[in-house]
């Protein structure tokens, strides 16, 4: 057995939006992972027709060192906050 680094995982998250009573956009709920980038993408569609907003990324992500590379849009629709 040798000590080779860890694999870096790969996260695919969904999350969609609504507007409050105010106009500002509401996550519709806590940040979705999904189990792959195809899954990810047919949910954002679906999700489209029915909030405001909704968009899916993936990232790379050493979840031992908790170091995360940069989020890579896969679908974006409506309005959604610029992402940090």
């Amino acid at each position: 057995m040798t000590d080779q680094p860890p694999t870096p995982t790969r996260l695919v998250v969904l999350l969609a939006f609504d507007r409050g009573e105010d106009g500002e956009l509401l996550p519709a709920f806590e940040p979705r992972e999904m189990r792959d980038e195809g899954t990810a993408i047919r949910t954002a569609k679906d999700l489209a027709h029915r909030h405001v907003g909704v968009i899916t990324w993936s990232r790379s992500a050493d979840l031992v060192l908790g170091e995360f590379g940069p989020p890579v849009v896969l679908f974006q629709a409506g309005d959604v906050p610029e992402m940090e």
